[in-house]
C-alpha cells in the first residue's frame, strides 16, 4: 500500500549514480516509511490508492534529508539555560547583561548563562570574581561557547565544595591561583559539572519538552538525521520520555554513548550490553538507536588543552586529555572487537594523529580503520591538521567530522585566541576540509550544537563560503578550503549516511529510508549568503511529516 506520493518536484537524488543534475524522475512513492518507487508523475501516481497522500511539490526540490553529523541535543538542553551570552565580547558587556538578568530571579536562584565569548577575558584573564558585583552574592554558573570551561564565582564554588584540592582521572582542572585558592576557571566538561551537578534545576524538570523543542528547530532546517555525541544512562530516560510526547522524536538518532577516561573496565561492560539499543518502532525504523563510542583525546586549542604536535604560543596543548593513551587504545579495541563504531573528539593535529593510528592498528597494523561492522571510524573537530595528518586519514578512510561554522569566532587580524595560540604558521592549517576531499579522504558536516547555530543552513553556508555569511566584507579563512554546493550538500546526506554505516539513508532511491526536505528553492545551487533564509517547507521523518512551513 502507497502511503504517500510527492509529485512535480526537482529531485536531486544525491546517489553515486545520479551525477550533479536533477533526476529526469519528479516523484516518488512512500509505503511503510521507505520509498518503493521514484519516477515520472504519471507512473508513480499509477501506483496511488484512496487512501494515498498526494503532495503536490509545485515545482520545490526535494532532496535527502539532511544529516547533523555532531550534535548534543538532549545534554546541550540541559546546558543552554539562564542567559545566552552570545556577541558579548567585554567585560561590561556581560556584567551588564549578568546585572540585568539576575534582577528578574526569585531569590535565592543561581545565575546560569552559556555562551560565553573568550575575548571578554583577554585582558584580565579567567576569573570569577570579575563579576561579583553584577551577581549581587547569588551563585554564578556560566559555560564558554565551546563546552570546554566553566566559571563561577566564590559563591558557586561554596555551595558546590569547589576548593582546588579536587583531582581527575583526565586533564580536567580546577584552575588555582599564586595563593592556592581557585579562581573560578573550570577547564574541561568533568571540572565544570562538579559545578553544574550542584545547582538548581530552574527549569521545572521538562526536559523532554525541551529537547523535542530542540529538535524541532533542527527539523525546521530540513535536517531529519543526527549523530549524537554524548550518550549517557539518562540520555535513554529522556529520550524515551520525548517518545511519548504527541510525534514523538522528530529527527532520527545515532547514539554515542560518551566515555570518559576514568571509566573502569565495569563501565565499558555495561556499554558493551547496549550496543544496538533503540526506541521503539516506526515507519521506517526506529528513532533513536545506539551505534558509537564517543572519546575525548583531547580539549580544545582556545584554552589550550588541545593536543598537538608542537606546543602553542603559550606553550599549552602539548598533551592528550587522557594521563594513560595505553588505556585509550585498550578501550578502542574492546568496543571495535564489539562492533561499536569509534568517534573520537579531537581538536589538535596529535590528537588525530594518535587516533588515527589505534584505529589502524586494530585489525593489526593495516587494518581498514572500520568497526567490524564496516562502518568507519571517525574523528570529531580536526581544527588543525599537518600534511601528514591530512594523508593518513585518506589512506584509513578514517572519516573527519567537521564544523566550518566554529570559524565564526574568529578574528581576521589573527588576534582571536585560537589563531593567537596556534600562531600564524598553524592557523593557515586550520579546518582542512578541502585537502582531506583532494585527498581522497572522507568528510561530514555538522553543527555541535549548542556549540554553533543548529540550522543546517547556516553550516552549508560556511562550508561554502568560509566567512560570515550575509557579510561579503567579512573576512575569508582559508579561502582555498571552501566547499562546493555539490560537497556540501553531499557531507549533508549521502556522504554522512555512509559515515554511519546507513546506505538507506541520504539518498532519493526505491529501498531507501523517506527522510526527505522539500525546499523552496535549490540548497545546492542557492546563493551561499542567501543559503540561511532558504526556507524550508516539509521536512519528514519516514514519510511521515515532522516540519511544514
Amino acid at each position: 500500500m502507497v502511503d504517500t506520493i510527492i509529485l512535480n518536484a526537482r529531485i536531486r537524488p544525491m546517489s553515486q549514480s545520479a551525477g550533479v543534475g536533477y533526476a529526469v524522475e519528479t516523484a516518488v512513492a512512500i509505503s511503510d516509511g521507505r520509498i518503493v518507487s521514484v519516477g515520472r508523475d504519471k507512473e508513480v501516481l499509477a501506483l496511488a490508492q484512496s487512501t494515498t497522500h498526494i503532495i503536490d511539490a509545485v515545482g520545490a526540490v526535494l532532496t535527502p534529508g539532511l544529516i547533523d553529523s555532531h550534535m548534543h541535543p538532549v545534554w546541550g538542553t540541559e546546558l543552554t539555560v539562564g542567559l545566552d551570552l552570545g556577541g558579548l565580547t567585554t567585560l561590561n558587556q556581560v556584567r551588564e547583561a549578568l546585572g540585568a538578568f539576575s534582577v528578574n530571579l526569585p531569590p535565592g536562584a543561581w545565575i546560569r548563562g552559556w555562551n560565553l565569548d573568550y575575548k571578554a577575558f583577554d585582558a584580565t584573564g579567567i576569573r570569577g570574581d570579575l563579576f561579583e558585583e553584577a551577581a549581587a552574592g547569588r551563585p554564578l554558573a556560566l559555560v564558554f561557547y565551546d563546552l570546554h570551561t566553566g566559571l563561577a564565582n566564590a559563591a558557586a564554588m561554596e555551595a558546590a565544595n569547589i576548593n582546588g584540592s579536587e583531582t581527575f582521572s583526565d586533564a580536567s582542572e580546577i584552575v588555582v591561583g599564586p595563593d592556592g585558592k581557585p579562581t573560578g576557571e573550570l577547564r574541561e566538561i568533568p571540572a565544570y559539572m562538579r559545578l553544574l551537578d550542584a545547582a538548581p534545576d530552574q527549569e521545572n524538570g521538562n526536559l523532554a519538552e525541551r529537547v523535542r523543542r530542540t529538535l524541532l528547530r533542527s527539523a525546521a532546517s530540513g535536517v531529519t538525521s543526527a549523530a549524537v555525541m554524548d550518550g549517557r544512562p539518562a540520555t535513554f530516560q529522556t529520550l524515551d520520555a520525548v517518545e511519548q510526547l504527541p510525534g514523538g522524536l522528530p529527527v532520527r538518532l545515532h547514539l554515542g554513548l560518551w566515555h570518559q577516561p576514568g571509566d573502569d573496565d565495569a563501565a565499558v561492560e555495561e556499554r558493551l550490553r547496549l550496543r544496538g539499543r533503540c526506541g521503539r518502532g516506526y515507519p521506517g525504523g526506529p528513532r533513536y538507536q545506539v551505534s558509537m563510542i564517543k572519546m575525548f583525546i583531547d580539549g580544545v586549542i582556545d584554552n589550550g588543552t588541545a593536543w598537538l604536535h608542537e606546543p602553542d604560543t603559550e606553550g599549552d596543548s602539548s598533551s592528550p586529555f587522557w594521563h594513560s593513551v595505553g588505556r585509550y587504545e585498550e578501550v578502542c579495541r574492546a568496543y571495535h572487537h564489539a562492533g561499536y563504531q569509534l568517534a573520537t573528539h579531537s581538536c589538535g593535529d596529535a590528537g588525530v594523529a594518535q587516533a588515527v593510528s589505534v584505529y589502524r592498528s586494530l585489525d593489526g597494523p593495516t587494518g581498514p580503520a572500520h568497526s567490524l561492522k564496516g562502518t568507519p571510524h571517525r574523528v570529531e573537530h580536526l581544527e588543525t591538521l599537518t600534511d601528514e595528518d591530512v594523508a593518513a586519514l585518506a589512506d584509513t578512510g578514517v572519516v573527519a567530522s567537521m564544523q566550518p561554522l566554529h570559524m565564526q569566532w574568529r578574528e581576521g587580524d589573527n588576534s582571536d585566541s585560537f589563531a593567537a595560540r596556534l600562531g600564524s604558521e598553524r592557523v593557515a592549517h586550520a579546518y582542512r576540509v578541502k585537502d582531506i576531499l583532494d585527498a581522497g579522504g572522507r568528510v561530514v558536516l555538522g553543527s555541535d550544537w549548542p556549540v554553533a547555530q543548529q540550522d543546517a543552513r547556516v553550516g552549508m553556508a560556511w562550508a561554502r563560503l568560509r566567512r560570515e555569511p550575509g557579510n561579503p566584507e567579512a573576512p575569508v579563512f582559508e579561502p582555498r578550503q571552501r566547499l562546493s554546493g555539490q560537497e556540501t550538500l553531499l557531507a549533508y546526506t549521502r556522504w554522512a549516511a555512509e559515515a554511519l554505516g546507513h546506505g538507506d539513508l541520504g539518498v532519493i532511491a526505491p529501498g531507501a529510508i523517506a527522510d526527505l526536505t522539500l525546499w523552496e528553492e535549490d540548497p545546492l545551487t542557492a546563493d551561499a549568503d542567501q543559503l540561511v533564509n532558504l526556507p524550508v517547507r516539509l521536512t519528514m521523518l519516514g514519510g511521515a511529516p515532522v516540519y511544514h512551513s
